[in-house]
């Protein structure tokens, strides 16, 4: 599939059976092809659903309208989620939504595959009636998902969180981070009663005055006691030993010469706590990453479907609405190619606009008009729903 010109977005539609609903498909797709490959079509089957009364189906519209936009809401997230678990690996979200290797085509006719069957006997459903029923399980089942996924995605992030913020103690400049990685015992004097030692911030250009002054910014400093135990781009971090008397003295000073002491206090106990919490959330973290993956590789293509389900859905009350009764019409999936968009939706408008004549006058009349009002652009003489699947395309 060249991806440069095939657009990740489908159309969906349908139009009422001529002699026969085959006519429909052949007509149709004669005239996406004639013109240079228009779009890449297939039938759409919908499973012959009972309907109900007029004013049933109107509401029914409305209903699945919200339903739709909930739905894809929920797709949507999942996806999202998915890209900010991956994190470095982005171009890896497609394939991993798109379980066993499948492309959004295959998912989206995954819907056919006696979804309404299996939905029925999971659901206990007697009839394929078009009544409430499949929002419920459609919405509850989308639902659940929605509300798994608040509650794994808080405990993932707040691992996250906090394995981020140890890090960030660790990292960053010698004024901030976290020194118990970088000091060994050896550089102190400890557990002495007089004696104590301080860890100074010396910026690399005041490294010479340091060497010069540090043993005289107080009384009592141990001569030769400084070393440089590491450095960062700025600056080295030095010990230096002292009387703990002079430590008030030693540390104003010191602030004159823009030597910064750095409050610290040798504690293995504390040191290695810190560390053990940090293996203890990397190890939960690559715990929970793979268990999460697969919850979310699982539940996208079962709100995909589910939504896919709700747009065939939309597909058969708009067209008994629009076509009457009895049910007599063929839905069509259309891959449109991305040069040649406005081309397709011309010639859909001359196959069709003698189905509806006042959308035939408004889309005449928008034909040309720039920045008008889209709900208006949106409704064509031929049922139309679009399913964006660019909500799969994360850079």
């Amino acid at each position: 599939q060249d991806k440069g010109t095939k657009m990740t977005e489908f159309w969906l539609i349908s139009a009422p059976g001529e002699k026969t609903c085959q006519q429909t498909w052949e007509k149709l797709h004669a005239a996406t092809t004639k013109h240079n490959n228009l779009s890449t079509n297939s039938k759409f089957n919908i499973p012959d659903l009972k309907v109900g009364t007029l004013d049933v189906l109107v509401g029914l519209s409305d209903e699945l309208a919200k339903l739709d936009a909930f739905v894809e809401s929920v797709v949507k997230k999942v996806a999202q989620y998915m890209a900010d678990v991956l994190e470095d690996s982005k171009d890896k979200v497609q394939e991993n939504l798109l379980a066993n290797g499948g492309t959004v085509l295959t998912m989206i006719y995954g819907f056919e595959k006696d979804v309404l069957q299996k939905w029925q006997a999971k659901h206990e459903l007697s009839s394929s009636s078009l009544d409430t029923v499949p929002f419920l399980f459609v919405f509850k089942g989308v639902n659940q998902i929605d509300n798994d996924l608040k509650a794994r995605a808080s405990a993932y992030n707040n691992l996250k969180g906090n394995l981020q913020n140890l890090e960030r103690k660790n990292a960053g400049s010698l004024l901030t981070r976290s020194l118990a990685d970088i000091v060994k015992k050896e550089d102190f004097v400890l557990d002495s009663e007089y004696l104590v030692t301080l860890l100074v911030i010396v910026p690399k250009v005041n490294y010479n005055d340091w060497v010069k002054q540090y043993e005289t910014l107080a009384e009592m400093v141990v001569p030769r006691s400084s070393n440089v135990l590491f450095e960062d781009q700025d600056s080295y971090l030095c010990n230096v030993t002292l009387f703990r008397k002079a430590v008030d003295d030693f540390k104003h000073k010191a602030r004159e010469y823009k030597f910064l002491v750095r409050d610290f206090q040798y504690n293995e106990e504390e040191m290695k706590a810190d560390k053990e919490e940090m293996n203890r959330l990397s190890t939960d973290k690559k715990k929970q990453f793979g268990p999460l993956v697969r919850w979310l590789k699982v539940n996208f293509s079962e709100a995909f479907i589910a939504w896919i389900h709700v747009k065939a859905l939309r597909v058969f009350v708009e067209s008994v609405l629009r076509y009457g009764l009895p049910v007599n019409f063929q839905a069509m999936l259309l891959q449109p190619n991305k040069k040649t968009m406005k081309k397709l939706r011309e010639v859909l408008y001359d196959l069709y606009k003698h189905l509806d004549s006042s959308a035939a006058a408004i889309i005449d009349a928008t034909m040309d008009i720039p920045g008008l009002n889209l709900s208006q652009q949106e409704y064509y003489p031929y049922v139309y729903y679009k399913i964006d699947c660019n909500l799969l395309e994360f850079k």
